[in-house]
């Protein structure tokens, strides 16, 4: 594992001396010497263990908060301490979401004592009745040997505790997938969604396309979805254990909802709608071996990094390669991501340990990027980036979710069908709120700008009957005989209490990324605001009669809606949508030139 990553964590920190991150035993080493615990061959208390330099290795001190939860040892607990450590399991559960996990052998302050086999043992039945209590199931994630200041193996088992809440059906993460075009992105989301091996040729990618000219050339076009499950044993669920997506769901307690976006650079502005629209997680960003950094690659890895939303990255056809050309291609991914508009640590995963501890890391840090080097053809270090995905937790924390659905309802319209014997059918993601079966909502805007009134009949997620939708979750909603010709791509449902407003001129500051030319005053461009995707057209720019790259100004400020909506100077008579973009700090849109 790289240094830096240990650095950037603050080291093997002494009690209070470092941030709360949680497990992080890879960075501290398997056992004896942290390395940084203090002065090099110093003994505690006087005592000499021999040659050794027995320094106290050290996580960073158990949070309050977070879902990570310091054990020394669970040996024979009272009846009321067994149901106060059942309470605390709640808790760490609520906190991630339906995921905790447990560090046995190390005390509040991070100190990693370890223990004997006989208190381990016993420490793993009371954790396997805690779990029983609350409905969940455990896993162990790996397990470390310590001889710090003892003679006798002393071991510290990590677990995974996990329990879909009980308000839903699983937990869901979803996962946009970029990179340049021929990279193989379609190819490893068959073989993980699939179950079975490509065999060089793209076979494990034809039943992801959508339209016959995709399985013609072989290059995605369009958006599609394909869905990974685990049980609550952190096993993988996909289609080659189940013939349906419903199956899927049933046996699955965590599911990962891959967001297939298109790499060739004439359907660039259909990524990022992909990006701005579903609201992803995280981002898998793949690069081929063989070609390294090409194409559309820098692009999409520029939207990610200016849309804020967490990345890792995928080397795909190692079988193709060397092993020269592979670590070459390693190299130029690191130069990249320690650039000054980066500002990455890169993350080599080589083993099952490193998985877990990447996993951990990057929920905890936003500047870590992991680099999974596999093959889809060989299947060479495939199983490494599904202990990632199962063990990856949830990005976004309880309290921001339950300030989300506290919130009106608004959800916005991504797709529109028509299904025989059910109407009119949207789909899209509910950005807050909460969405029942049988609610009275406003939909719009319209051309003219008004909102009409309809009713959602029924509610389905991953193509399986859902009664209530919260915030952050994607689903389709049936509306009945409601006109189909009414809606459009862009619009949103609200609650009738929202009073919804709309605007055709808004102020933004604007980043010029990259333009062959300068950037000024009646420039047309396409907007992406969320699910918004529009034409517009720059009136004004303060302080400067043109931009170039990497320069940055503010519009002229004629912003007729509320302060947390926004929406497009519109070229034509169709009215852009209002719209806050979902858990952003700020809004962020981008702009595609016509």
């Amino acid at each position: 594992m790289d240094s830096r990553v240990s650095e950037l964590f603050g080291g093997c920190c002494r009690p209070g001396g470092g941030p709360a991150m949680g497990g992080t035993l890879k960075a501290r080493g398997a056992g004896g010497s942290s390395g940084c615990g203090g002065p090099k061959g110093k003994k505690k208390n006087g005592r000499n263990r021999g040659s050794k330099a027995n320094n106290p290795p050290y996580l960073p001190p158990e949070a309050e908060d977070g879902n990570i939860e310091y054990k020394l040892k669970l040996v024979n607990p009272s009846q009321y301490r067994f149901e106060h450590l059942v309470t605390q399991m709640k808790w760490r559960l609520q906190e991630g979401r339906g995921e905790a996990v447990y560090q046995i052998g190390v005390e509040d302050n991070g100190l990693l004592v370890g223990l004997a086999e006989e208190e381990m043992r016993a420490s793993l039945k009371t954790l396997h009745r805690m779990a029983e209590k609350v409905g969940a199931d455990i896993t162990v994630l790996r397990e470390r040997e310590v001889d710090y200041d003892s003679d006798m193996p002393r071991k510290i088992t990590e677990v995974l505790v996990r329990k879909v809440p009980d308000n839903q059906q699983f937990l869901d993460l979803r996962v946009a997938v970029l990179g340049n075009v021929d990279s193989g992105k379609s190819t490893l989301l068959g073989v993980l969604t699939q179950g079975e091996l490509d065999n060089g040729r793209g076979r494990a990618r034809l039943n992801l396309f959508r339209h016959l000219h995709e399985i013609q050339s072989g290059r995605t076009s369009s958006i599609s979805f394909e869905i990974l499950g685990f049980n609550s044993k952190g096993e993988v669920v996909n289609y080659s254990d189940s013939r349906t997506a419903e199956e899927i769901c049933e046996s699955s307690s965590k599911m990962i909802t891959f967001i297939d976006l298109a790499g060739h650079h004439k359907y660039l502005h259909t990524t990022i709608f992909g990006l701005t629209s579903y609201c992803p997680d995280c981002a898998l960003l793949l690069v081929s071996a063989n070609t390294g950094i090409a194409g559309t690659t820098r692009e999409h890895l520029g939207l990610a990094l200016a849309l804020k939303v967490p990345f890792f990255i995928v080397v795909s056809k190692v079988d193709l390669c060397a092993k020269t050309t592979v670590e070459r291609t390693v190299r130029q991914l690191e130069r990249v991501l320690k650039q000054p508009g980066c500002h990455k640590v890169p993350m080599l995963v080589t083993s099952e340990d490193d998985a877990v501890t990447a996993a951990q890391q990057f929920a905890q840090s936003p500047n870590v990027t992991p680099i999974f080097t596999l093959s889809s053809v060989s299947g060479e270090s495939l199983d490494l980036l599904k202990v990632f995905l199962n063990i990856l937790p949830p990005l976004t924390n309880s309290k921001e979710q339950e300030e989300l659905m506290q919130q009106l309802t608004e959800f916005q319209v991504d797709e529109i069908y028509t299904v025989p014997e059910v109407g009119t059918v949207v789909g899209g993601t509910l950005s807050s709120g909460i969405c029942r079966e049988g609610d009275q909502l406003v939909v719009g805007p319209t051309d003219d700008g008004c909102f009409l009134e309809l009713k959602v009949c029924s509610i389905q997620r991953n193509r399986s009957a859902c009664r209530v939708l919260r915030a952050g979750q994607a689903a389709t909603l049936a509306l009945g005989d409601f006109d189909r010709a009414l809606l459009r791509k862009g619009m949103v449902m609200v609650s009738p209490e929202m009073n919804p407003t709309i605007c055709s001129v808004f102020e933004a500051e604007i980043v010029l990324l990259f333009h062959a030319t300068t950037f000024r005053r009646g420039f047309q461009v396409t907007v992406h605001v969320g699910n918004v995707r529009q034409t517009a057209v720059v009136e004004k720019i303060h302080a400067k009669d043109k931009l170039r790259t990497g320069e940055k100004a503010v519009g002229e400020d004629r912003n007729q809606g509320s302060v947390q909506q926004l929406c497009a100077h519109l070229v034509g008579s169709i009215l852009a949508t209002p719209w806050p973009v979902y858990w952003r700090e700020l809004t962020t849109a981008t702009l595609d030139w016509l």
